[in-house]
């Protein structure tokens, strides 16, 4: 066996024992994260019927979003050298 070889076996056992060694890490932090499942508590039925109570919530009215828009097309091509002109700082 040549020396190319065997440095080639070599490197590709520990490729092999350092996914072993990722995978095991990586079951082990999911099987203790399952463990640590703590139930969350049920929300507090008095704070939803707060909300619901037109007395306690403020009034709140209908914004259209589209409201002050303005449709701008897409213009044909221009000339460039009339488009430099209108933007520069005399005009």
């Amino acid at each position: 066996m040549s020396l190319a070889q065997s440095l080639r076996e070599t490197t590709f056992t520990n490729q092999v024992t350092f996914m072993k060694i990722h995978l095991l890490m990586g079951a082990s932090a999911l099987g203790l994260g399952a463990c640590a499942y703590e139930p969350t508590p049920l929300p507090s039925v008095a704070t939803q019927q707060a909300v619901a109570n037109t007395a306690v919530s403020s009034p709140i009215s209908y914004q259209d979003p589209l409201a002050g828009y303005t449709y701008r097309g897409p213009t044909g091509p221009r000339d460039w050298r009339s488009v430099n002109q209108e933007q520069t700082e005399g005009n």
